[in-house]
């Protein structure tokens, strides 16, 4: 089972990008996909999550509102539609998945897979 993030790049703040995240394996509906996000001399740090159907999400207080994840189980597919994007909001965006109760969400521990990380760029 492999993750594999795309769709990052530069944009102006105030700007939207797409990220997705490609699931491979016959497991997709045991999942649970998140996505994180971690800037230079930051920590990793929760961004949003969702659950196997698709109706449970999570996001961080910080892109609430401007943030929507989605996921489209017959193509193994997630996406994080990122809106009013804000210089703050530049990092390498990672898709982590999780077979775990959702419980404690925004912890990385909690989620055994990961991508390789898409790099976001947001200028003023």
């Amino acid at each position: 089972v492999q993750l594999q993030a795309s769709g990052g790049g530069l944009v102006q703040a105030g700007g939207s990008l797409r990220l997705s995240c490609a699931f491979s394996g016959r497991t997709f509906l045991a999942y649970a996909v998140g996505w994180f996000r971690q800037a230079p001399g930051k920590e990793r740090e929760f961004v949003s999550v969702v659950g196997w159907s698709g109706s449970d999400t999570y996001y961080a207080d910080s892109v609430k509102g401007r943030f929507t994840i989605s996921r489209d189980n017959a193509k193994n597919m997630v996406y994080l539609q990122m809106n009013e994007l804000d210089p703050e909001d530049a990092a390498v965006y990672y898709c982590a998945a999780t077979t775990r109760p959702l419980g404690r969400y925004y912890t990385p521990r909690l989620y055994d897979l990961w991508g390789q990380g898409t790099l976001v760029t947001v200028s003023s």
